[in-house]
């Protein structure tokens, strides 16, 4: 079952295609990686999704259902752009919103106090939001995104200006709600959170879908036959045999490139016959953001859009 489903989605602003044509379902219960570069079409597409603007052709099913007035109490949305009243006291702004979302005060009271006891925030209840810092906010508009507890969570560059100590707790606090059932879109350029967190992802750029598969699919497809080996003995005191071409060796580790008809534990095989002791052995596999860069400034040859995600 897929808590959103994205099918043919187009958005054009006068002569520019936002999103063109854009396919794409997010598992229940998963934490979800919407990338791509500034421009791509991210920020429209989760416009459309909360329902602040609408596309011009196209589906989108939340839980099952078209979307409807109803479904913006369901998603919890934490914009790039923070969106606090500065001269409001902290409590107040966040009473008004979660009663926004449909909450009576008592639950709406109940719900805030459990988030700033949460996030050891108990002391900034009658602070006027100008009185914090910049990752202060951030943890404010974190509990204004959740308070109302959400099935569908849309976080856009959620650890923004928060120190690392304040990331790790945000972090720690998203993969709880995604325990608990909560699924998550999570939008960002920094692709080592999204190896980290991430079980899904879809590539956007231009407005089309470059991508959509698992990180572990994404990273397997792109492999290149990269191995990394440390023995007993330094490199430079045996040499590959034939079929295994040298990447780059560092004392007592070697990177290599098996080439096609031959196999890594033919490698094997030969150090053991000759007395070296293998003390690692691993695959190199690409990183995200090589092969975000990869796939985005591919402009001789446009990459058909790939999807293996059923």
């Amino acid at each position: 079952m897929n808590i959103l489903s994205i099918k043919e989605v187009v958005k054009v602003y006068q002569n520019y295609t936002a999103l063109d044509h854009a396919s794409f379902e997010v598992r229940k219960g998963s934490i979800f990686g919407l990338l791509g570069p500034n421009g791509a079409g991210k920020t429209t597409l989760i416009r459309i999704i909360t329902g602040i603007t609408r596309a011009d052709e196209g589906h989108i099913l939340l839980d099952g259902a078209p979307l409807n007035s109803h479904h913006p109490n369901e998603i919890g949305y934490m914009p790039e752009e923070r969106g606090l009243y500065k001269k409001m006291k902290v409590a107040d702004q966040l009473m008004y919103l979660a009663q926004l979302k449909g909450m009576s005060n008592e639950d709406a009271k109940k719900s805030i106090r459990f988030w700033f006891q949460r996030l050891g925030m108990e002391e900034w209840w009658n602070k006027k939001i100008e009185e914090l810092s910049k990752g202060m906010q951030q943890k404010v508009q974190f509990v204004a995104t959740v308070a109302h507890n959400p099935k569908l969570l849309i976080l856009d560059e959620p650890f923004t200006g928060l120190d690392p100590l304040n990331a790790d707790l945000l972090k720690e606090e998203i993969y709880k709600l995604n325990q608990k059932g909560v699924s998550i879109l999570f939008s960002t350029h920094r692709m080592e959170q999204v190896e980290e967190i991430c079980n899904d992802i879809v590539l956007i750029n231009k407005g089309k879908i470059l991508l959509n598969d698992s990180v572990k699919a994404v990273r397997n497809q792109f492999k290149q036959n990269q191995f990394v080996l440390q023995t007993d003995r330094a490199a430079n005191e045996w040499s590959l045999p034939s079929g295994f071409e040298e990447v780059e060796a560092d004392g007592y580790s070697r990177t290599f490139r098996v080439a096609a008809g031959h196999q890594s534990n033919e490698l094997l095989m030969h150090l053991i016959q000759s007395g070296i002791n293998i003390q690692s052995f691993h695959e190199v596999l690409p990183g995200l953001n090589e092969i975000f860069i990869k796939l985005v400034t591919q402009e001789t040859e446009p990459s058909q859009p790939q999807n293996h995600h059923s």
